[in-house]
């Protein structure tokens, strides 16, 4: 090969590689957008499922009373530890119920109650409670305000609409203890489900105490006939970690009007026990049942 020939060649060689390099070159920067901008935006376009998922949940409890959070406690500090917005609704005042403390009913202990409220919610890592402050023990008294049920259930309706929670805990229609005020809020919450009413939700769970819960807060006298529902209707089973069990507990020792420390210490121990790290609850829709509040199985 002469030397003309040979210069040809490299620089044929020389145009080949520039021209690979820039091929890949281009290739890359095609890729890149594509990765950047197409593949997200398809998925947006045809997969919207896929993007809803990446959005933060929202998780609303309700129930009548500051202390009743801690029949689903260690799922709110779940939930709230893993990110979701929780939140918490209390529909009455609390003015009426104080056994462990010298505290007169009425005013006094209602501005305490929401103080404790605070504190739980603060020690399980949830949102402030939103307190609605209606009477204590009088939910369904309809003699002494016939619209007073009619209001709670817009309020509830009006709070629900706001968060536009995905899942929603409160009692079960059994009230946990038999409370009135208990029932009636499921009632009402159940009620607002049923017709659709804007930002309830269809994933609604009931929550209840369990035996050994009853036991450990009255050894005398045990749990109540025919208040438990049976095992069968607990078909949501959701997981919590001890570091969720332990905020739980930390939330009971905020209400010192409600629970002593031998109680707190008592109950909380029994009810680690019989949770054994997993939360029963009741979903109103059976094909709700699964794992995670969020999602059926």
């Amino acid at each position: 090969m002469n030397h003309t020939t040979q210069t040809k060649s490299l620089l044929f060689d020389a145009i080949a590689m520039a021209t690979m390099f820039a091929t890949a070159t281009l290739l890359a920067a095609l890729v890149y957008l594509l990765i950047t901008y197409a593949v997200p935006l398809f998925e947006s376009k045809m997969f919207p499922a896929l993007s809803a998922q990446r959005a933060s949940k929202t998780l609303v409890a309700v129930f009548a009373h500051a202390d009743d959070e801690g029949v689903a406690a260690p799922v709110l500090a779940r939930y709230a530890r893993e990110g979701a917005a929780v939140y918490l609704i209390i529909a009455t005042d609390g003015a009426q119920g104080g056994s462990h403390t010298s505290i007169p009913r009425g005013a006094e202990l209602a501005r305490v109650r929401g103080e404790e409220a605070r504190c739980a919610a603060d020690a399980l890592g949830i949102h402030a409670p939103i307190l609605l402050g209606f009477p204590d023990a009088t939910l369904g008294s309809y003699m002494e305000d016939p619209a007073r049920l009619y209001q709670l259930t817009a309020r509830v309706q009006a709070e629900l609409q706001r968060l536009h929670p995905d899942a929603v805990i409160t009692w079960g229609l059994d009230g946990g203890t038999g409370h009135p005020d208990h029932r009636l809020v499921s009632s009402v919450v159940t009620q607002l489900v049923r017709a659709g009413a804007p930002g309830a939700p269809e994933r609604l769970f009931y929550a209840s105490i369990p035996v050994e819960g009853f036991r450990a807060m009255n050894p005398a006298r045990g749990a109540p006939p025919f208040l438990v529902p049976q095992p069968k209707y607990f078909s949501m089973r959701v997981a919590f970690t001890p570091a969720d069990d332990e905020a739980a507990q930390r939330s009971m020792a905020c209400h010192r009007t409600q629970f002593s420390d031998d109680v707190v210490q008592r109950v909380g121990k029994a009810q680690s026990r019989a949770l054994n790290g997993t939360l029963l609850l009741a979903p109103f829709v059976t094909a709700d049942a699964g794992t995670d509040l969020f999602t059926s199985r």
